[in-house]
């Protein structure tokens, strides 16, 4: 064999073996682009069904659950492509199709939940930041006309003022029946000022009202309170002219 025939066979190898290290890694990168594409469906899918089944009753409505339904959908639909043998997805996927051809007859399930506390209020400001991302993923990759979520980008602005107006109303409200007035001056004035750094507060001017009339009877109370404890309180000038006036009649009683 010639060392032309030995060098050629040699290159070839090489190239062969190129080829194999350069179809194996494109393999890999699919194998792993179509494992993180998954993550990401399964991880959307999620967010959308944990908004639409732990929203408040008082915060949803058949317009948004119908919207979290067709984004539920949408990447469900993708993800069974990618696992076309998941029978619990084809499940899931057959009950959303019936839901969002109801429209917006769509049922809304959810019960109204009281936001007494911080934690509570906290864990439905974590669903409202989750349907902020939904909405602005789903403008971006198209599956939103811009318009469209602008709107529900005002929608879940009035959503969150209308979560603290709760917050604060409740909070108030618990602190005047356990007889602290205080607490709930404070609570409510908390409540104004949120509502008043709002981009539109005249958009809030009903719950604005309210909190201001809320706030001025818990201060009236604070002040009802305060008087009686202030004129029966002695104080060391009360004392001190006491002592003085006891002091004159003393001397006025050895001079006579």
């Amino acid at each position: 064999m010639s060392p032309l025939v030995i060098t050629a066979l040699i290159v070839a190898g090489i190239v062969v073996l190129f080829a194999i290290g350069y179809i194996n890694h494109m393999v890999e990168n699919s194998r792993l682009e179509k494992a993180r594409l998954k993550a990401e469906l399964n991880d959307r899918m999620r967010r959308s069904r944990d908004v639409s089944d732990g929203m408040p009753g008082q915060l949803i409505s058949p317009a948004l659950k119908l919207l979290l339904s067709r984004f539920e959908q949408h990447y469900g639909e993708r993800l069974l492509q990618l696992d076309k043998k998941n029978a619990n997805l084809s499940q899931r996927l057959a009950e959303l199709r019936e839901l969002v051809a109801k429209g917006d007859a769509i049922p809304v399930g959810n019960p109204p939940q009281q936001i007494m506390t911080e934690a509570k209020a906290k864990d439905v400001r974590h669903l409202l930041e989750n349907l902020h991302g939904l909405i602005t993923r789903a403008a971006q990759s198209g599956l939103l006309p811009a318009a469209e979520a602008k709107r529900w980008l005002a929608e879940l602005r009035r959503m969150l003022v209308q979560l603290h107006f709760e917050f604060f109303i409740n909070l108030g409200q618990q602190s005047m029946q356990q007889d602290q007035p205080g607490q709930a001056r404070l609570a409510y004035e908390r409540g104004v000022q949120y509502i008043r750094k709002q981009p539109d507060p005249e958009s809030y001017q009903s719950q604005l009202k309210q909190l201001e009339q809320l706030l001025a009877r818990a201060n009236a109370v604070v002040l009802a309170k305060a008087q009686p404890a202030a004129a029966d309180e002695p104080s060391e000038l009360t004392e001190g002219l006491k002592s003085l006036e006891e002091d004159e009649w003393k001397k006025k009683n050895i001079y006579d």
